[in-house]
């Protein structure tokens, strides 16, 4: 008997005791196909506010409901999931949980193609949406138009050298830095993004057909083996 307990005992530290993943990452699936993200560390706040919003199903059955080629793609609004204000002639991107989340500006953290980052309305501290959120498409940059960008859209301040040769090289939406939050990017299924993109949309930039998504967290399995594959398991 002492020895079943002390075999018990073991494995009970040994499972409290074991590392977790150092990221979470979701899936986000939809009729376009399905990309996996991973949500940032340096962010916390919005971290674990998707985090939030996913374990409790908020946004399955939403639509990416404003999407503009060679820009980005947004979703998450509540009221896409009313069929009264979903209807095909109502405009979207009112909806919200009724909170904000601290604007979590980061210098390593920018614009690139593939990021996840979060929509907001016009408010003087630039705080997030409290579900909405976007995930860019963007597009490749010369250095002559980066020069034009610092010098007008923002005002003086410089790309740092190793972001221009992302945006020069793999693309993204440079004048949204520091101005919305990013907080996580996409690890595989870009594709998918980009084919929504694409689609027909009416003035209101909204898909003329409905795109739905499924939003769910990957398991601590799933993301230690995403960790390794890329590197981050150390």
């Amino acid at each position: 008997m002492k020895k079943v307990f002390t075999l018990c005992f073991l494995l009970l530290a040994a499972t409290a005791f074991a590392k977790p993943p150092k990221n979470q990452y979701v899936r986000i699936k939809t009729g376009y196909g399905d990309c996996i993200i991973r949500l940032y560390n340096e962010t916390p706040l919005h971290r674990d506010n998707f985090i939030k919003l996913t374990k409790q199903g908020f946004y399955n059955g939403t639509l990416f409901h404003r999407v503009i080629q060679n820009f980005m793609i947004q979703g998450g609004d509540p009221d896409s999931k009313d069929p009264v204000k979903a209807a095909p002639d109502m405009a979207l991107g009112d909806g919200d949980v009724g909170y904000t989340v601290p604007a979590e500006f980061r210098d390593s953290i920018f614009h690139k193609r593939g990021v996840l980052a979060a929509a907001r309305d016009d408010n003087p501290k630039k705080a997030s949406s409290g579900c909405q959120f976007y995930i860019v498409e963007g597009r490749r940059f010369t250095p002559g138009r980066l020069d034009t960008l610092e010098r007008t859209r923002l005002k003086g301040r410089k790309i740092p050298p190793s972001q221009r040769e992302i945006y020069t090289t793999v693309g993204g939406v440079p004048h949204l830095d520091q101005n919305y939050t990013v907080y996580g990017e996409v690890i595989n299924g870009i594709d998918m993004v980009d084919r929504i993109a694409a689609v027909k949309k009416d003035e209101c930039d909204r898909p003329k057909s409905n795109v739905t998504m499924t939003v769910e967290l990957l398991d601590k399995k799933e993301c230690k083996q995403l960790d390794k594959l890329l590197g981050l398991a150390k």
